[in-house]
């Protein structure tokens, strides 16, 4: 059938003229331009809806039983491999929330592999049901701070930026390269504008805002305080409000959630791991949060789907109205969100429609090649005074700088229970260098043992929290031995572990069992004193060198706020 003949199917049901393909009858439609509920039913052809506020016949016909419908979600920033599994998986786990668009940067990945990451997300994105977009990773590495397994400069990333699945470049985190007019940034920012680049510049205010604004950075998911964002808004980006495992950011900018500033706010995941979405939910937990809140449910709706995709240019979804891609979510309960079913681009959501999908073959299997480490390799020697201690903020990537006594043992630095101060160590692990950075971390309540993950932001390294060296060197072989993951060690016994294979950061398994196999993780973590609530993804940030204010990476201790090693 030629496009012509389509669009005059379309034409034909959208009249009335002929039975629609879908017809979803009895539902109570919000109105996203006045708040209104309305009884209509919902026509569509193929993949787009033509009908809406009056009333149709189908071919197949649903009863939605007076649901109300409302169009589908957009994660407009997400990392899909922070949910720790493979782009098919994620579609599977998050499509039955709502979400039928998310936007992803597969920034995890090509930090490890590099180009290669860009060819796995993008084969994944072209099978997967929901609609999964691609964002060109920017900053690989983020810093030159670290060791990373790759390095993108913009000749790497121009062959993919007219593929139909990317949108644009991804979060540009060196903000004080875009300030200070670095040619590489300004190099990857010339090859991709006037189209879309993200941003992210945590803490950013005032003529530094101005001037990366000015570089034509238009959306930012890294405000942290309602006074911050709306500085932004008014700037002309347009804000994306995280609530992820680790960065929970929704309490403080629900407030700033209007009708009125809805247009210029939408919502995010950026990390968030299988066990929170069973616990709590995905897009739908931040609309109903939202509300519960105190947003307004039309601006809390309109930002999860009319603005994100203004906001990126996808001018074909967003809104349930005739000629829009029929990606339809029906809810039991407006101010709940409870999702019932779901329609992506006019297919029913079922397992039969996953079952169908064309698997694409992990890569990255051989991705940990870090040397095998002993206790000593551990040791911080020092004397006396004070010394420079990473605070973690719960619910926060953010960590503080705490200058410290800490006790002092056969002439080196050690641990101290009774001011929450653990050992955190870097081992780089792409087979560059041995580098392994050393310090001190505060707020994890852990008294013993020890936990490592190779899942560190953004290189990905090894990173290693430890009440006592021994320990330490267990968990960092055994990541190696078990091709990448998370493990907990006491008294040198691995007490709990999660293979995470593909690139050292994703599973190769359903989603079902790693959220599975996260239950007896964070039951480990506990038994060692762990206070955090999600500890696994809280070290993985300790590595940011991008996050204010004080981090570690295989370089050693970072002072972010001056760029330099301490």
């Amino acid at each position: 059938m030629t496009d012509a003949q389509h669009l005059a199917r379309r034409i034909r049901q959208g009249r009335g003229m002929e039975a629609a393909d879908l017809v979803i009858k009895n539902v109570r439609l919000l109105d996203l331009v006045t708040g209104a509920i309305v009884a209509t039913d919902i026509a569509v052809c193929g993949d787009t809806i033509v009908g809406t506020y009056g009333t149709y016949r189908g071919r197949r016909e649903i009863d939605g039983g007076g649901r109300f419908a409302v169009p589908g979600f957009i994660d407009t920033h997400c990392h899909v491999e922070s949910s720790l599994v493979t782009p098919h998986e994620f579609d599977r786990c998050v499509l039955p929330h709502g979400v039928t668009t998310a936007i992803c940067d597969p920034h995890e990945m090509a930090n490890v592999l590099g180009a290669p990451a860009f060819d796995f997300f993008l084969a994944s994105a072209e099978r997967t049901i929901m609609d999964l977009r691609v964002q060109l990773s920017s900053c690989v590495p983020a810093t030159a701070l670290e060791t990373a397994g790759a390095r993108l400069e913009a000749a790497d990333l121009v062959p993919y930026r007219n593929h139909p699945k990317v949108i644009g470049l991804a979060e540009f985190m060196n903000f004080p390269g875009v300030l200070g007019g670095d040619a590489g940034c300004l190099a990857k920012l010339e090859a991709f504008l006037p189209g879309h680049v993200d941003g992210h510049a945590p803490l950013l205010r005032g003529l530094d805002l101005n001037g990366y604004c000015a570089a034509g950075i238009r959306t930012e998911h890294e405000a942290t305080s309602a006074e911050e964002a709306l500085e932004k808004i008014r700037k002309g980006m347009t804000v994306l409000i995280r609530e992820g495992s680790v960065s929970k950011d929704l309490h403080a900018l629900a407030p700033l959630l209007t009708v009125e500033t809805s247009p210029f706010l939408a919502f995010c995941t950026d990390d968030r791991n299988p066990l929170d979405i069973a616990e709590e939910g995905h897009l739908d937990y931040l609309i109903r949060t939202a509300i519960a809140l105190g947003a307004p449910p039309l601006a809390a709706y309109r930002a999860a789907s009319l603005t994100a995709a203004t906001a990126f240019g996808l001018r074909d979804r967003g809104i349930v109205a005739p000629g829009k891609r029929a990606d339809i979510v029906l809810l039991d309960d407006l101010e709940a969100c409870a999702v019932s079913q779901v329609v992506s681009a006019g297919r029913i959501v079922d397992e039969a429609l996953f079952a169908a999908r064309e698997p694409v073959a992990a890569i990255g299997l051989d991705s940990m090649k870090a040397a095998r480490v002993a206790a000593s390799d551990f040791r911080i020697p020092g004397g006396e005074g004070t010394l420079p201690v990473m605070g973690v903020v719960p619910g926060k990537i953010i960590t503080t700088r705490q200058d410290l006594a800490l006790p002092l043992r056969d002439c080196a630095r050690t641990v101290d229970v009774e001011q929450d101060v653990a050992k955190v160590a870097v081992v780089a692990r792409h087979g560059v260098n041995r580098n392994i950075g050393r310090g001190f971390v505060k707020g994890f309540g852990m008294k013993r043992g020890a936990i490592a993950s190779s899942v560190g932001h953004d290189s990905h390294n090894i990173c290693v929290v430890g009440m006592n060296d021994a320990d330490m060197a267990v968990a960092v072989n055994r990541l190696g031995e078990i091709r990448g993951g998370f493990v907990v060690v006491e008294g040198g016994a691995v007490r709990a572990e999660l293979p995470l294979p593909v690139a050292g950061l994703m599973s190769d398994r359903s989603y079902e069992e790693v959220r599975m196999g996260l239950v007896p993780l964070r039951a480990a973590a506990r038994g060692l004193g762990v206070t955090l609530a999600e500890p696994f993804l809280q070290v993985a940030f300790l590595p940011l060198p991008v996050i204010p204010h004080l981090k570690i990476t295989d370089f050693g201790v970072v002072d972010v706020d001056r760029m330099e090693l301490v």
